[in-house]
């Protein structure tokens, strides 16, 4: 690591924490006025997951924000461009690799030239790329227009997960090289055109060096924490830590400590400002959401211990299949791991720390519940059995 200049602030850790929940848009209202676009604006990156519980992540981050904004109102706010004639017309997102695949900003198109040239240069990839196959891709994509992996010759051998045909292997090798890119959607499966045609011109290009790029996304990185260590910066767009390093000094984030994080931090000046006030969202959260993405972050700031168990044997899990966190009042107090059946959202199992979690539950099961569709909310299973009957009763009474 540099040598760090002296901290111009300290920070306690719950004041950490209420601008940590603020800059991810949790605290105050700053992303209700600016609706899902605001939520992607504000958060810089929003990630992708095929699981789809309650609904897809990418649809639960600005539902955790937003309250209960129609799901076709999420997706248009990605993918539809403006309508033909109005100023400007371009796509609002486009798809690319930052903290893992994630919805970016269209804006931010230029500062992943050094990803993009890094792929370039990258000497080994997992799939081989038959002689003449990208070039078939190109060449189909600039006659035919925006087409998916299936329309432009299957997406599948036949064999396991990453068994990708010739024309899948070549579409996402364009991809990452920055010249396909992804700006929708259709029935989940990406659809592709050529960058030239669909990035604005303005934006399309590479003219910055590695060193601006590194530099706006620290910067980002840093706006969209409110503060974080240095390890919190790299892993928002999944950066080294001595790319933060070397650009660090010049990003505009001023050095801080925080009690009790026994690291260096670094935070947003517009973050210390003023004090986060505002409303709290009650809510459940995605276990991809960015405010809890970075296990050792959401264990130092929350003293929540949160882990995906989707990809671990069912006996082994502890939590349940999508364990979502709860949030209420700035705190995560508990998780529920939910399902549909039917018009009933059923919660397998809820895990509550406090009985002061219950009411919050109980609020945030059924607004999840409505925003889905359905009229029902059953319980499974309560890990402390001295709390399923108050959430009952609380679910009776929201």
């Amino acid at each position: 690591m540099t040598t760090l200049p002296p901290a111009t602030t300290e920070l306690s850790a719950d004041e950490a924490r209420r601008i940590a929940l603020r800059a991810q848009g949790l605290l105050g209202a700053q992303d209700r006025r600016g609706g899902v676009r605001g939520v992607l604006r504000h958060l810089g990156a929003v990630q992708l997951d095929t699981i789809s519980v309650l609904a897809r992540s990418h649809e639960l981050i600005p539902y955790a924000r937003l309250g209960a904004v129609g799901r076709k109102t999420v997706e248009d706010a990605y993918w539809t461009p403006a309508p033909p004639g109005a100023s400007p017309s371009r796509p609002h997102a486009f798809e690319y690799w930052s903290h893992a695949a994630c919805v970016l900003p269209i804006e931010e198109w230029p500062h992943f030239a050094f990803r993009r040239r890094a792929y370039r240069a990258r000497p080994q990839w997992y799939h081989e790329l038959a002689d003449g196959s990208y070039d078939a891709v190109i060449k189909q994509l600039r006659t035919e227009g925006p087409l998916t992996a299936t329309e432009l010759g299957g997406a599948k051998n036949g064999g396991p997960w990453w068994d990708w045909s010739e024309a899948k292997v070549a579409v996402e090798r364009a991809l990452m090289y920055g010249e396909v890119v992804c700006t929708g959607r259709r029935s989940w499966k990406r659809v592709y055109d050529l960058a030239e045609r669909a990035v604005p011109d303005e934006l399309l290009h590479d003219d910055l060096d590695d060193r601006e790029c590194l530099r706006r996304l620290v910067r980002l990185a840093g706006k969209s924490l409110g503060v974080g260590t240095r390890a919190d910066i790299a892993d928002y767009h999944r950066l080294k830590g001595e790319q933060v390093d070397a650009v660090i000094a010049d990003s505009g984030l001023v050095p801080v400590t925080v009690g009790g994080w026994g690291k260096p931090a670094w935070a947003d000046p517009e973050a210390l400002a003023t004090t986060p006030r505002g409303r709290h969202r009650t809510t459940l959260l995605s276990p991809f959401d960015s405010l809890i993405w970075e296990r050792a972050r959401t264990e130092r700031i929350f003293g929540f211990t949160h882990r995906l168990e989707a990809y671990v044997p069912k006996p082994k899990r502890v939590y349940g299949y999508f364990a979502m966190p709860l949030l209420s009042g700035g705190k995560l107090l508990g998780r529920v791991d939910p399902a549909r059946e039917g018009t009933t959202l059923v919660a397998k199992q809820v895990s509550l720390d406090t009985p002061k979690a219950v009411l919050p539950m109980a609020q945030a099961l059924r607004e999840a519940a409505e925003w889905v569709g359905c009229s029902d909310v059953r319980v499974e299973r309560v890990d402390a059995p001295g709390l399923r009957a108050p959430l009952a009763e609380a679910l009776a009474r929201v």
